[in-house]
């Protein structure tokens, strides 16, 4: 005659059995593109302010997200007037905007920004027209056109060009922060 578990290992603190082990088969969601057999699990909306949700795996996620146009069907003036609205309601984020997500920083710049100041060979009080001279310098020591079949010179190049937009979208940001 078997005997019949009286207990089982879920009960009481600790648990006894480690938090998502478990005896059942776990369900995957496989990825809704056809043919794909990867599971899905980054939801994308079906259509705008829609609730229902496609379920891709990142490769066909970010193939969809290229293709996404937030502001599919409306006019140019339709779309400026939304997204001024959505501006406007998540305009009181942008008084925290400089703590960048809680990231270390001088309590200035974030975090993104301090390693852009370091990848430029600034000190983190530099101006922007300090950064400017300082993009254009290494752009033209490592651009390509420069620097034919260089590698290195072409990475270079691209991670200076990333610090430089940083910069400058965190100097944009500032400027347009009503005092």
């Amino acid at each position: 005659m078997a005997r019949i578990p009286s207990r089982s290992n879920d009960w009481g603190f600790p648990r006894w059995r480690g938090y998502g082990s478990s005896r059942e088969a776990t369900t995957v969601r496989l990825c809704d593109r056809h043919g794909c057999e990867e599971p899905g699990r980054c939801p994308a909306p079906k259509s705008p302010n829609s609730p229902d949700r496609w379920y891709f795996c990142e490769t066909h996620a970010a193939e969809y997200n290229r293709g996404w146009n937030y502001f599919e069907g409306l006019s140019a003036e339709e779309a400026s007037q939304r997204e001024a609205s959505e501006s406007r309601t998540a305009s009181g984020y942008a008084n925290a905007s400089h703590y960048a997500w809680g990231g270390s920083g001088d309590g200035s710049r974030s975090r993104d920004e301090m390693r852009a100041l370091e990848v430029l060979g600034l000190e983190s009080d530099a101006d922007f027209d300090a950064v400017k001279t300082a993009w254009r310098r290494m752009a033209k020591e490592n651009h390509p056109d420069v620097r034919p079949g260089d590698a290195d010179a072409a990475v270079r190049f691209q991670t200076v060009q990333a610090a430089y937009d940083v910069l400058r979208t965190a100097e944009e940001r500032r400027e347009w922060r009503p005092s």
